[in-house]
């Protein structure tokens, strides 16, 4: 078996709407109703321009299949980041400036790449890696 990509990431989110317009804001993701079982006010699913559901967002409160302790706002346990590939690096440094947030830069042009380290409301630690020519 072979991983073909990654398939979604579940963020507890203790502010759901904040949450979501983050995500909305700074990576252009589309904010839409999980399935129909899900209430709208316990889970918001993020979709990307190619109609994937890549994170899903749920309040502390939605009953979960595989349940575990986690506890929203918090470092995320083992995982230590999430990672995307992301496309316009000064576009991405703006927004991330509109906003007021904290990012760190690390710039490997040599070996064609930069990236840009930052959390979301729920402190989970983003990489966005850009591919540089």
């Amino acid at each position: 078996m072979i991983v073909t990509r990654l398939d979604h990431v579940n963020i507890i989110a203790s502010n759901l709407a904040e949450t979501a317009r983050f995500y909305t804001e700074l990576f252009d993701l589309e904010e839409r109703d999980g399935p129909e079982h899900m209430r709208p006010d316990q889970v918001r699913w993020m979709y990307d321009n190619a109609g994937n559901a890549i994170l899903h967002l749920n309040t502390p409160d939605f009953v979960r299949r595989f349940d575990r302790m986690v506890a929203a706002d918090e470092a995320t346990g083992a995982i230590h980041h999430v990672a995307f590939r992301c496309d316009d690096f000064d576009n991405m440094t703006a927004r991330l400036r509109a906003r007021g947030a904290e990012y760190k830069i690390n710039d490997y042009s040599s070996s064609g790449l930069k990236q840009i380290f930052t959390f979301d409301p729920n402190n989970v630690l983003l990489e966005l890696n850009f591919i540089v020519i």
